[in-house]
């Protein structure tokens, strides 16, 4: 039997990356599934609407974060390409390569809690002027100290993703994978916890806050913490040049991430604002269940980024295509699967009219989420292989498509409301940011290559 599974586990790619982040996804899915009945059960559709509209702004982080921690990634692999380890917590070879990784760990951590505070600020009077003007006629509800809260969370969680991502550029991929698993699944039991003993919008605010700590007090509490000073004591007369290296990069990869939002961020926000917050909580659940579908299938892809980088660094560009062609195809069939028995389940709930079925949106917008959802599982695999060469060649692509999902988001939401919005997403997406999105992939891997 354990043959078996072995043999099935290599079959679909399946390693103890892939595991930890797999279960996190299904820790977080699962935990989803309960939430949402919980929600359906402890919270109006009103306050329903708030607590997913919440994750939507939430989302702004993009515009501080500016893909800086994907590139964190990428960068440490091409340099831990030339360092090969000594125990678990110091590394040997090039000294420029061991310089170059210090001072990129000097700027991450500067950079982040510079970035952190200001996205504290900009979040809560961000909330404030939003919820403030559309909440009138609704219900009364206490958003203001779970907004507070959350927007605090948010930007010390902001402070501590720079070093989840430097380890993971190092290979520890799995440690970190682990770990977060852990968080997800406290996480979610406190969640659950605090929104059946009523705390209503405050029960994530409250779940959150408790499980922040769980990450650097793992790195404190580990060979983690000797291995970043390690690494942070390495300062030598090579240094990562932010202007000349980093920058480049990083302001295409950010138009492309803050593009995303426009695509992927928008829809509660402005149905909250123009249908009220009951459709933007239907819409907010499915979202959530489609979001993570995607965080499982695209799980496949993420947990091999380092490898990718460092196959790119030692330029075997064949491997690197064995490598993924095999990890895209199993990343597909698992998002194809997941979504078929997604739709299944919530069009079943909604004709045997089980009360929890009109929490999610009608079956033909859910649909048509759930095509665009295996789409952008294609579009967001083929990016990832390109960017891991340290360019960012979806720039155009990601603010055109941007700007055209943001203006049929708010033209056709207006004029046609949910349905509007929904197939006019959908047409960009297998119309546009496909075909575009091929083109790009086949384009640059050949010039490149």
């Amino acid at each position: 039997m354990n043959v078996y599974f072995r043999s099935l586990f290599n079959k679909l790619g399946i390693d103890g990356a892939i595991i930890y982040t797999i279960l996190s996804r299904v820790f977080q899915a699962g935990g989803g599934i309960l939430s949402i009945v919980v929600i359906a059960r402890y919270l109006t559709k009103v306050e329903q609407g708030y607590y997913f509209t919440f994750g939507s702004i939430l989302a702004i982080q993009i515009f501080f974060e500016l893909g800086l921690s994907n590139i964190i990634t990428q960068f440490v692999a091409h340099e831990t390409a030339h360092l090969e380890w000594n125990g678990n917590a110091e590394l040997t070879g090039s000294e420029k390569s061991k310089s170059r990784l210090s001072s990129l760990l000097h700027f991450c951590v500067k950079w982040f809690f510079v970035v952190g505070f200001l996205l504290i600020v900009i979040l809560i009077i961000t909330g404030y002027i939003f919820f403030n003007k559309y909440s009138k006629g609704n219900e009364i509800v206490s958003w203001q100290m779970p907004w507070v809260i959350l927007s605090a969370c948010t930007g010390c969680s902001l402070i501590v993703s720079p070093i989840l991502a430097f380890l993971e550029g190092l290979g520890k991929v799995k440690e970190v994978a682990k770990i977060r698993l852990y968080q997800y699944i406290c996480q979610i039991i406190l969640l659950l916890i605090f929104l059946v003993a009523g705390f209503k919008l405050l029960a994530s605010p409250l779940a959150v806050t408790i499980t922040l700590v769980i990450p650097p007090l793992w790195i404190l509490i580990t060979y983690k913490k000797d291995l970043l000073l390690f690494i942070w004591k390495q300062t030598g007369k090579w240094k990562i040049n932010y202007r000349i290296e980093i920058f480049p990069f990083q302001w295409r990869i950010a138009l492309s991430w803050i593009s995303g939002y426009f695509i992927f961020q928008l829809f509660n926000p402005v149905l909250f604002a123009t249908e009220g917050p009951v459709v933007a909580g239907q819409m907010g659940m499915t979202l959530a269940g489609l979001n993570g579908v995607l965080s499982i299938s695209l799980s496949w892809i993420n947990t091999k980024v380092p490898l990718f980088s460092s196959l790119i660094a030692k330029k075997d560009y064949e491997e690197l295509d064995t490598v993924f062609n095999r990890t895209l195809k199993q990343a597909s069939l698992i998002c194809g699967v997941a979504l078929v028995f997604f739709i299944i389940v919530v069009y079943g709930l909604q004709v045997l009219k089980v009360p929890l079925g009109n929490r999610f949106l009608p079956f033909l917008p859910t649909l048509l989420l759930c095509i665009t959802t295996f789409i952008n599982q294609f579009i967001s695999a083929l990016a990832t292989y390109l960017r891991c060469h340290k360019q960012e060649p979806f720039l155009v692509q990601s603010i055109i498509v941007g700007i055209v999902t943001a203006a049929s988001t708010f033209g056709f939401g207006h004029l046609f409301g949910l349905m509007g919005i929904v197939i006019g997403y959908c047409s960009i997406i297998c119309f546009i940011s496909l075909i575009w999105s091929w083109i790009i992939f086949k384009t640059k891997k050949a010039e490149w290559h």
